[in-house]
């Protein structure tokens, strides 16, 4: 186990000279529609050793403004203000001074490393390219400096893995990659863009510590540019929240977390789902808080404060005049927002944004689990793939085994979170429930049906009471199509005449909280959060009994995924429904489900009731995911500790024997040598732990890890 703290920012950081100097940033582009004003007036400056945590809503202007900081903006944009770095000013400066900049003394961390390396070369190469570039070395100086780099990073054996190809790497191993070189010429500054949004979350704690030391080795500034208010909350010194291409409120991080003073910082915050936060025994769930509406259009923005459409408390003032970021009477930070003197002296946070209420548990939900009827078996399910080679001869050379014997059963009423890191076999386990196949191992047994030797008739109607909400809004709906045919559509599928279609439409936008004249409107018509509704009523058409949500709020920013959590909350006390949750983050599956299944390689190790699990984890890999997730809570980020996995999933092609996780595990390390030899040779059953707790490990122990909060 590597426990991990965030470092603090020091006195000397505090009284050294800014190396970054960000003064009244702008950046427009023009457009079809006019121009686009991205960025209206950023600025902010960042010492050695300190990290700046940028955060705000998709086109807040995050990333704009910082790729007007390394002059990779197209040609067209047009860039105002000033840019320091130690000093020199950067704006004006010509392609060629900057290409001496970039790499050497400022770092950048982009999101998506697979596009940001070139897969033609080796990693190795590129690594010694960015060395050489800026640097009088040698090709074997810069090699051997490449090497060093990825051991810095947490490459296994660099030796060996410099001359490996991008597509080689896993994401984790790419993202440290490319902290390796932004880091290879001791920049004064490292730029990292959503560095951890598209890793699991035991990849984001590894690229996290990374980064920690990264910033220990070189002594750079960070800015971390993020959506996530869990990462900034342990990892930055200061804060800035950013809203419609300016800064709404900035400070230290305690003081911005724990006393915001502008309604858009607190209804961020009010969003998240909390993995500390326990629910009392008989309570009902509590709902997130949304944010409603949308951001706005950076084209002829409306005079007054941007976010006074979507604030709870606008007044007069806030529809005519924009506010400046200045620190309000009574507050020890600045803040944009005319009424920041009233909120914390008088009009406290959940005055601002009250939460909204959800609807009382029904009756099937008040019952004893045990005495309501199962909507969903899985017995023994097993799905190998057969891996093959030859292009035209083709033969087998192994076994995918994707799925490998896996159990759980859903009741009436009940949502099954299934977690687990990317490659464990979630979506395969969806596939094979949804497509209802007879040939695979185990059973499947849907509304008390055994699914072999059902005809044809049978299997359309089980598919009718069995509906799916997928990641990709965009990718689901079909893009020619109006809405109201996309609802139409399985509804005609199942026979219904037109005027009962017609009548239905109508009910289910109204369901998901839109309006009947959306059913005219093309899916690109709408936001994010908007075509989610817009999935989740066409699942509800045929008025199912069990929906399957595949990652159903992961590509949706905290302040629209709070509205959808609410909405699947309520639907689901409403129509009595059950749902298999898939998802990557705990904060959401700990908000929503009342069971969950952790998944590793193709099994389930550990299954439980949500609250005995999150209280108590017992199976290694479990304590290892809860303590990886981030916290939007800047004292507790601090003070717990983490428990960092060992190198990447192992491919399900290449199975261990015994147990499948001990070549990560971290308590294997401390066992004796009889212990870990079973662990090596005897693949471990699922042991009893408690009432509707198991979990699949021959040394289970209850791990505290993650801090509680009192329930409400």
């Amino acid at each position: 186990m590597t426990e991990t703290t965030a470092a603090q920012p020091t006195e000397a950081a505090d009284a050294a000279q800014p190396v970054l100097d960000v003064s009244d940033l702008t950046v427009s582009f023009p457009s079809e529609a006019g121009e686009v004003r991205a960025v209206r007036g950023v600025s902010y400056s960042v010492r050695p050793g300190e990290v700046l945590g940028i955060v705000g809503e998709s086109g807040s202007g995050k990333s704009v403004s910082s790729m007007a900081v390394l002059g990779l903006l197209p040609e067209s944009a047009e860039v105002t203000g000033s840019v320091k770095l130690a000093g020199r000013e950067l704006l004006g400066l010509g392609d060629a001074a900057m290409s001496g900049i970039r790499g050497k003394d400022i770092g950048m961390v982009f999101q998506d490393p697979l596009s940001a390396l070139t897969p033609v070369y080796s990693v190795g190469d590129q690594i010694v390219e960015a060395i050489q570039v800026h640097q009088s070395l040698d090709r074997a100086a810069a090699r051997k400096r490449a090497v060093e780099l990825l051991g810095v990073v947490g490459i296994p054996d660099p030796r060996r893995r410099v001359d490996a190809f991008p597509h080689e790497f896993s994401g984790g191993m790419r993202q440290r990659a490319m902290i390796a070189m932004a880091i290879a010429n001791d920049p004064k500054v490292i730029i990292a863009d959503e560095p951890t949004t598209a890793l699991d979350v035991t990849i984001q704690a590894q690229v996290l510590e990374v980064l920690r030391t990264a910033q220990e080795v070189t002594g750079a500034a960070i800015v971390m540019i993020t959506h996530d208010l869990g990462v900034i909350a342990g990892f930055a010194d200061r804060v800035q929240v950013m809203y419609a291409g300016r800064p709404v409120e900035a400070g230290p991080v305690d003081e911005v977390y724990y006393r915001p003073r502008m309604p858009y910082t607190i209804g961020l915050l009010g969003s998240i789902p909390r993995l500390d936060e326990a629910r009392a025994e008989g309570t009902a769930r509590r709902a997130l808080t949304p944010i409603d509406g949308n951001p706005p259009k950076m084209v002829d923005l409306a005079p007054g404060c941007p976010f006074a459409p979507r604030c709870p408390i606008a007044v007069d003032q806030c529809r005519t005049d924009e506010p400046e970021l200045e620190i309000a009477e009574g507050a020890g930070h600045p803040t944009s927002c005319h009424r920041a003197h009233e909120i914390g002296a008088g009009l406290d946070r959940d005055a601002v944004y009250p939460v909204p209420a959800l609807p009382e548990a029904g009756a099937i939900e008040r019952l004893p689990r045990s005495e309501r009827p199962t909507v969903l078996e899985l017995d023994g399910l097993v799905k190998h793939f057969p891996l093959t080679k030859g292009a035209i001869v083709k033969r087998k050379v192994g076994t995918v085994r994707a799925v490998d014997g896996i159990s759980f059963d859903i009741r009436e009423g009940e949502t099954l979170g299934l977690v687990g890191e990317s490659g464990c076999g979630k979506t395969t386990t969806l596939l094979e429930i949804l497509d209802l196949p007879s040939g695979q191992a185990g059973t499947v047994t849907v509304f008390g049906k055994d699914i072999r030797g059902l005809g044809r008739a049978d299997r359309k109607g089980l598919r009718r009471d069995m509906q799916i909400v997928f990641q990709d809004p965009m990718a689901a709906l079909d893009a020619r199509m109006p809405v109201g045919d996309i609802l139409a559509e399985p509804l005609r599928t199942h026979g219904w005449d037109k005027a009962r279609i017609a009548a239905r439409i109508p009910e289910l936008l109204d369901m998901v909280g839109l309006e009947a004249e959306h059913a005219d409107r093309y899916p690109q018509e709408f936001s994010g959060g908007q075509r989610q509704r817009i999935s989740i009523a066409r699942a509800l058409a045929l008025e199912p009994k069990l929906v399957i949500l595949d990652e159903p709020v992961s590509a949706l920013d905290v302040s629209i995924q709070a509205g959808v959590l609410n909405l699947l909350d309520e639907l689901k006390t409403r129509l009595g429904l059950s749902y298999l949750f898939v998802a990557h983050d705990l904060s959401v599956v700990r908000h929503i489900a009342d069971r969950i299944a952790v998944m590793y390689l193709g099994r389930i190790v550990e299954l439980g009731a949500a609250d005995a699990v999150f209280a108590a984890p017992s199976h290694p890999y479990t304590q290892a995911l809860l303590s990886a997730v981030p916290l939007p809570d800047p004292r507790k980020e601090r003070e717990r500790g983490r428990i960092l996995l060992s190198g990447d999933l192992p491919s399900p092609a290449d199975v261990p024997s015994g147990c499948r996780f001990a070549g990560r595990c971290p308590k294997y390390a401390g066992l004796g040598d009889g212990e870990q030899a079973r662990c090596r040779d005897e693949d471990p059953a699922a042991a009893v732990l408690g009432p509707d707790h198991t979990a699949a490990c021959h040394y289970a122990t209850a791990l505290d890890v993650v801090p509680a909060t009192a329930p409400h």
